[in-house]
């Protein structure tokens, strides 16, 4: 959470003095390795059709449950909360919110933490996340801050529930198979940093679930 802040302060201090065909082109190159990040994590998986199927069915629980809405309304409340005048504050918040808590990652330095209580994946991970926020928050501006505020509810939750998920190391099937199924997810927000298409990136994130139990339900051969 704090190299999130710090980077997205210094991103801030440079995006500041860069100009806008310079800002669109950073956002563009980080969309870019966001595809290639989400190709990379895809090949992960061991049965192609967990990950597609998953997302199927997650985008349309994420959609009728309105994850995409909520998020979005938070967003906005915090725009006007911070009084920031930022057109793209809810889609930093969003995309990196998205971006720095769906990966193998996240879910492994967690369970490290929580039953090793090592940090050698989270501080890595913190590493990685300072680096992005800093470049993010250079082309999109302050709401890239926001998200550290995901990053520590999520990882402080996945932390605490250490002991209970300690199966999912025990079958790394499953970790490879959400892996990949986040990849998918991750796909939507490089379109949208590459402005192909906005797509609601959050309503997908219940297939990260749908995931681990296809998983669970067919392991590989």
């Amino acid at each position: 959470m704090t190299t999130v802040v710090a980077g997205s302060l210094i991103g801030l201090a440079v995006g500041s003095g860069l100009p806008e065909d310079y800002r669109h082109l950073a956002q563009a190159a980080i969309g870019i390795g966001t595809l290639a990040m989400s190709i990379k994590m895809l090949l992960e998986t061991k049965n192609i059709l967990i990950p597609i199927g998953s997302l199927i069915f997650g985008v349309l629980l994420g959609h009728l449950i309105g994850i995409q809405a909520g998020v979005d309304a938070l967003g906005a409340w915090a725009k006007e909360a911070f009084g920031s005048s930022s057109d793209t504050f809810q889609e930093a918040f969003v995309s990196t919110s998205i971006l720095f808590c769906v990966g193998p990652l996240t879910l492994l330095g967690c369970l490290e933490d929580g039953l090793e209580g090592k940090i050698r994946l989270l501080s890595l991970k913190s590493m990685l996340d300072g680096i992005t926020s800093l470049f993010v928050a250079a082309s999109l501006g302050v709401g890239v801050m926001l998200s550290a505020g995901t990053v520590l509810i999520v990882q402080g939750s996945l932390t605490l529930l250490a002991k209970k998920l300690r199966p999912l190391l025990e079958a790394r099937h499953i970790i490879d198979e959400m892996s990949a199924t986040g990849a998918l997810i991750l796909v939507t927000i490089g379109l949208k940093l590459i402005q192909v298409t906005d797509l609601p990136s959050a309503d997908f994130l219940p297939a990260l679930v749908f995931a681990a139990i296809a998983a669970k339900l067919f392991p590989p051969k």
